[in-house]
């Protein structure tokens, strides 16, 4: 009895997987497809609140890490209407004669969307909403060059004018139907778009806001490293979304995405703490965590493009190149950048996007691409040149307008002694 009801139960499933390939021939809805996409795009969200804010709030000092809550949250909240009004228009529209940079508004207010509009084979409601968190995370990472330093307000205006001038744009030319997807550019989960977007406009405020009262003169640990940790390991897990969920199918392609991106966190992980245990005498918990980010962060534009030996080689390069480039930066040429933004999500985005080149190959066990290696290699030095230069550019403009409506962007001295917690939202988070 019991073999004729496996039987029956392996020819329903049998059959429900031949409709739903069926579906989705005729351009029809894939459930599976679905369903992945919307499992992704919790994920991401999870990458945010709580990951990433848990992640920078254990990072400052105590007197700080309600501000870097306050605004992971907050930008949560603006950029998801910002995106319904006119982001998501703006990055994936038509945007007519000037469509090679920029969409156009004729999608404001998601005008025409419905339950039964499609993208590819899943609701176009989901794809849009995929995006969204995409969108979400990448303003929220430029908080930590900033970090315990920049008022509110000013924070608030800078990002508003900075996701219409940098990320719809940039997000556009790259997955939008823009002219650096239409080049060959392979960036398969945000390379440019979120990583060196991210980390270029942090170091550019970072420079701007100058330096914090006492940095490499006062100790400035992290107040709570169980929660840096914590948020870390949200991060890790929220990544598979971020990375498989960016093959907008639950195939191949994913299950590759979901392979690499794990081996990339784990050999960053382990590279960096290494090569800090080898300048230091000691493996920290910051330095292992960070790294992990470092290898995420960098296997991102690769990760549906290589495979497991490249994502191997792209963590440990990310591990050892990100610590380098974070104690060059404080160290050696003193800037600020708080909670390390730039060395970790904008070099580790230029390396992933320039490796993408070289693992992607068939020839380095990648799944292969149509140029060869010299050629995609320019065509990957291109994009993220061109991506460097246009988010320093229009990062300034961004500060600069938040600048008219808040006067100076940073912070009283006295209210950095006091803490931006009291002085900017009269709370605390301990008592």
């Amino acid at each position: 009895m019991i073999k004729y009801i496996y039987l029956g139960v392996a020819c329903g499933l049998l059959f429900l997987l031949n409709a739903d390939v069926a579906l989705a021939s005729d351009g029809q809805i894939s459930n599976a497809n679905t369903a992945w996409i919307l499992t992704s795009t919790a994920l991401v969200l999870f990458m945010t609140l709580p990951g990433l804010a848990f992640f920078y709030g254990g990072l400052v000092r105590s007197k700080n890490v309600l501000s870097v809550l306050m605004q992971c949250f907050s930008l949560a909240c603006l950029v998801s209407i910002m995106w319904v009004a006119f982001l998501y228009s703006l990055a994936f529209g038509d945007g007519g004669s000037l469509n090679s940079y920029i969409g156009g508004l004729d999608n404001s207010f998601l005008a025409g969307l419905s339950a039964s509009s499609m993208s590819g084979d899943i609701p176009e409601t989901v794809f849009v909403m995929f995006q969204l968190t995409f969108a979400i995370i990448t303003p929220a990472l430029i908080v930590g060059g900033f970090a315990e330093r920049m008022k509110f307000s000013s924070m608030f205006i800078f990002s508003f004018v900075w996701m219409i001038l940098v990320y719809a744009p940039i997000c556009h030319m790259v997955w939008g139907g823009g002219f650096l997807g239409e080049m060959g550019l392979m960036d398969f989960a945000g390379g440019t778009v979120v990583h060196i977007n991210a980390g270029v406009a942090a170091l550019v405020l970072a420079i701007y806001l100058g330096n914090r009262t006492g940095f490499q003169t006062v100790p400035m640990p992290p107040h709570n490293l169980s929660m840096t940790v914590a948020g870390a390991s949200m991060l890790w897990v929220g990544w598979f979304g971020f990375n498989a969920g960016s093959a907008l199918a639950a195939d191949q392609s994913a299950g590759m995405a979901m392979l690499v991106t794990h081996i990339g966190a784990a050999s960053g992980s382990l590279a960096w703490m290494f090569r800090e245990w080898s300048r230091s005498g000691k493996p920290s918990v910051l330095g292992i965590v960070t790294g992990m980010v470092a290898g995420l962060g960098t296997i991102t534009p690769a990760s549906g493009f290589v495979g497991p030996m490249g994502a191997l080689l792209i963590g440990t390069l990310a591990g050892l190149i990100c610590y380098e480039a974070t104690q060059y930066i404080k160290n050696k040429i003193n800037i600020d950048d708080s909670l390390d933004v730039f060395p970790v999500h904008g070099v580790g985005g230029i390396l992933g996007t320039l490796l993408t080149a070289i693992f992607a190959s068939s020839q380095f066990g990648g799944l292969g691409m149509e140029n060869s290696i010299s050629d995609q290699f320019l065509i990957q030095l291109f994009g993220v040149v061109f991506t460097i230069i246009w988010c320093t550019i229009f990062t300034i403009v961004a500060i600069k307008v938040a600048e008219i409506f808040t006067g100076n962007l940073r912070v009283t001295n006295e209210d950095e002694e006091t803490g931006v917690d009291i002085s900017s939202h009269g709370e605390s988070s301990y008592n």
